[in-house]
């Protein structure tokens, strides 16, 4: 049986292109997902048709980072299907259709996810040397501070932690409470001790 896996990374994207090309490959059944890639246990509808699929089986995917995130990963994966007897397609990777039960497409999804993983390093090294010129000339503060005293939940948990002789609250009581975590709470007050 013929099986398609479509993903994007966000319930604000489209799944109809990639849907599209599977059915036209002819995949009998479409698992499907708006979840990101980055953790395979977030993917239930990947793990459910790792689940079903069996020898003779193909799994028919429009690219291989709908499929993996990592060369690692896709290895890892292509290993399992190919240990199960089942063959995977990838619709567009290069430009080439891709069948992983020929040799010379193992060959390439080895050499192309190693480029596509690469690519990926490659632009988060760029971003952290755009992060440390932009902290250089002083345009680049990070990211805001969530908890500051001017935040609601911490001025709250703050009052709550100032008046514990008459309210008789611990601090996880004040936590569950007020959504500010332990650890965020006690560096809050050390910073008021500090500054006092």
């Amino acid at each position: 049986m013929i099986y398609g896996y479509a993903r994007v990374s966000s319930r604000g994207q489209n799944l109809e292109a990639q849907l599209k090309a599977i059915s036209e490959s002819g995949a009998e059944k479409v698992f499907q997902e708006k979840q990101s890639g980055r953790k395979a246990d977030n993917r239930k509808q990947f793990q459910a048709l790792l689940e079903t699929v069996k020898e003779g089986d193909t799994i028919v995917v429009t690219k291989l980072d709908r499929f993996a995130r990592s060369t690692k990963d896709a290895l890892s994966t292509v290993e399992l299907l190919n240990d199960k007897g089942v063959g995977l397609i990838v619709l567009n990777m290069g430009g080439d259709k891709v069948d992983t039960t020929t040799a010379i497409g193992k060959l390439m999804i080895t050499v192309l996810s190693g480029i596509a993983e690469f690519e990926a390093d490659m632009i988060k090294e760029r971003q952290l040397e755009g992060i440390e010129e932009a902290k250089k000339r002083g345009a680049y503060k990070g990211r805001p501070a969530k908890w500051t005293e001017r935040n609601p939940a911490m001025k709250h948990a703050l009052e709550l932690c100032s008046d514990r002789d008459n309210n008789g609250m611990t601090i996880k009581e004040i936590c569950q409470i007020t959504g500010v975590s332990k650890a965020t709470l006690y560096r809050k007050l050390k910073e008021k001790n500090e500054a006092s």
